[in-house]
């Protein structure tokens, strides 16, 4: 390591005042993207903002037709929560498939959101479900938030206090996960609202998270696994590498959609 300022404010307004005052400055939430990379010195902030004695960002809600979970709320008590398990079952099936419980038990949700690793879980969820992100500034429904591998349109000073996931009438996420990191090879999360039907792919992309429209339509028409046989999705633009080809990704995404769409109607 080397040596750095380290802050630990009591308010968002505080860290957002921390964070515009130095240029190279970093937010700390969970830790677990951002320690690893000081200790590699893939990174050297000069300033280390702590959100973890911040009051009011880990609760969990509902507020009119949305569930409400604050950013700080970590894997494991989305995972474990009554009002997630009632309100959107496979919210909390996904937080439990992420990392170990060492990682479930210090990540936290917004943590994820801001750094969107191409392999994370919850922007597939947040697209699916078209979320609303919400900053200390703002509020950023999910087709906008994402902008690409490890890139968001949040901006410097800002901080994501919240998400807001409206209520499905079904959903469901299977991900088919690399053994050793557990982050996904290909997970595809399926959610059926009143008005749409929306499918998020993530881990196969070379952009990062994704639809996937064709599926969508098919499925806006007749929400059955049976839907989606004869669609194609193409490997254009989806990452290859010793985990699996493109090609196999693009099939995964259709064997893995068809499994959602199953275990949704069930």
């Amino acid at each position: 390591m080397y040596e750095f300022k380290f802050s630990r404010p009591a308010t968002v307004r505080q860290a957002a005042n921390l964070l515009a005052k130095t240029e190279d400055s970093k937010l700390v939430a969970g830790g677990h993207t951002l320690i690893p990379v000081l200790k590699q010195r893939l990174a050297q902030p000069a300033h280390l903002i702590d959100l973890s004695k911040i009051e009011g960002l880990n609760a969990i809600e509902i507020k009119g037709r949305s569930l409400v979970i604050g950013a700080m709320t970590r894997h494991a008590d989305v995972a474990t929560s009554a009002t997630v398990r009632e309100a959107i079952p496979a919210l909390a099936k996904l937080a439990s498939l992420i990392g170990d419980p060492a990682v479930r038990h210090r990540g936290t949700i917004g943590g994820s959101l801001a750094n969107n690793d191409p392999t994370a879980d919850y922007p597939a969820a947040c697209l699916a479900l078209d979320a609303t992100i919400v900053t200390n500034k703002r509020k950023l429904k999910a087709d906008e938030f994402f902008k690409g591998l490890f890139t968001t349109a949040l901006e410097a000073d800002e901080i994501i206090t919240r998400v807001q996931f409206p209520l499905a009438k079904k959903a469901a996420y299977i991900k088919f996960r690399n053994q050793a990191s557990r982050y996904a090879l290909v997970g595809v999360f399926v959610a059926k609202r009143p008005s749409e039907v929306r499918v998020a792919v993530t881990g196969a992309g070379g952009d990062g998270v994704f639809r996937v429209p064709q599926f969508e339509e098919a499925l806006k028409k007749r929400f059955s696994p049976k839907s989606l046989a004869g669609i194609a999705v193409s490997a254009d633009g989806l990452n290859s590498d010793l985990h699996g080809s493109a090609e196999y990704r693009a099939h995964l995404i259709g064997v893995l959609a068809a499994r959602a769409v199953d275990e949704a109607n069930s």
